[in-house]
């Protein structure tokens, strides 16, 4: 399932291309059919993410504040098998795809926000010509693609199109209902709004593990199971360490932690949390995981920081990597 920072750098994304623009709707596959019709020919406002949840504000106007009566919110939740996959014109620039089935997001071409801040986007057209790596039809010349797949909603607009596969939710809100969904969601590290408080009480008034909390999105959003390894070790935490037993300091070291290495994510595309003086040099033909990441993946290997071999455990269904010495409290 993508981390928070892909849908991040989503949001970003489609606020890029899309944003204050008229967009034309539907649902290929027909099962948003009627949500779609609601869409059509409105205006993308904008877009934000809260942990792993896609906010999209469309409105009849260009400029309306987002808290008009008038606005209509859709929330998309990729889950394990959702994606947007892009296409379009010169004047569209995109990545080829964002989600599952899991490719590497911006692995050609990374550039930024012209405005600041990372993005979704890379240096790729997204039409067949880029792909196949030619150039992507000029202005006037391209034409939408016929959908591939179960194509939940089409968003279409004059230089390109992006269309949504396999969500686990694709549902229209009024701005109360938007409004309940951030509420029963934790503090999003990569949210201006945040508050790194609400974090540290809700750990500390549970008896759950600490590896556990940090997975469920009331009380964090946006951290899945990479960041949750890596934050743990390099903050020193064992993850079976229950969470009324840490202190207030020790838990906002690990939001200190966790600000820096998502921003990272957001702006490259990439989770990478060793830091420099930690890469092996030179890196292992056999562990290639040991120049981004400490612990996770990296079950038997030596750690990065002692050398005692990396443990795994299922906890919650989830495969979980810590190193007993350096997490031993």
């Amino acid at each position: 399932m993508p981390e928070g920072h892909t849908i991040h750098r989503l949001a970003g994304a489609l606020t890029e291309l899309y944003g204050g623009r008229r967009l034309r709707t539907s649902s290929p596959q027909g099962r948003f059919a009627d949500g779609a019709a609601r869409l059509d020919n409105q205006v993308l406002l904008g877009a934000e993410a809260h942990g792993k949840h896609l906010f999209l504000a469309f409105g009849p106007e260009p400029d309306m504040p987002l808290d008009a009566e008038a606005v209509t919110w859709l929330r998309i939740h990729l889950g394990l098998y959702g994606s947007w996959t892009f296409d379009g014109d010169s004047a569209f620039t995109a990545p080829h795809a964002i989600g599952a089935p899991r490719r590497r997001v911006g692995e050609r071409g990374e550039h930024a926000l012209r405005h600041g801040g990372g993005s979704a986007l890379a240096g790729l057209s997204g039409g067949s010509g880029a792909d196949a790596g030619g150039d992507a039809p000029a202005p006037g010349l391209w034409s939408p693609p016929e959908p591939r797949g179960a194509v939940r909603l089409r968003l279409l607009g004059e230089h390109g199109v992006a269309d949504l596969t396999g969500p686990t939710a694709c549902e229209l809100l009024d701005a109360e209902g938007a409004a309940a969904v951030h509420r029963r969601l934790g503090p999003d590290p990569l949210r201006a709004d945040a508050d790194p408080q609400e974090f540290v009480t809700g750990v500390r008034r549970r008896r759950k593990a600490v590896g556990e909390l940090l997975m469920d999105q009331a009380v964090i959003s946006g951290v899945g199971n990479i960041f949750r390894a890596e934050t743990l070790l390099r903050c020193g935490i064992s993850p079976f360490r229950a969470g009324n037993r840490l202190s207030e300091a020790r838990l906002r070291a690990v939001w200190d932690d966790l600000v820096p290495l998502m921003e990272y994510g957001v702006a490259t595309g990439f989770i990478t949390t060793v830091e420099a003086d930690d890469v092996p040099e030179p890196l292992p033909d056999d562990d290639q995981e040991a120049g981004r990441w400490y612990v996770y993946h990296r079950t038997g290997r030596p750690c990065l920081r002692c050398g005692t071999p990396v443990r795994e455990r299922e906890a919650a269904g989830r495969r979980l990597f810590w190193c007993p010495a350096c997490q031993a409290r």
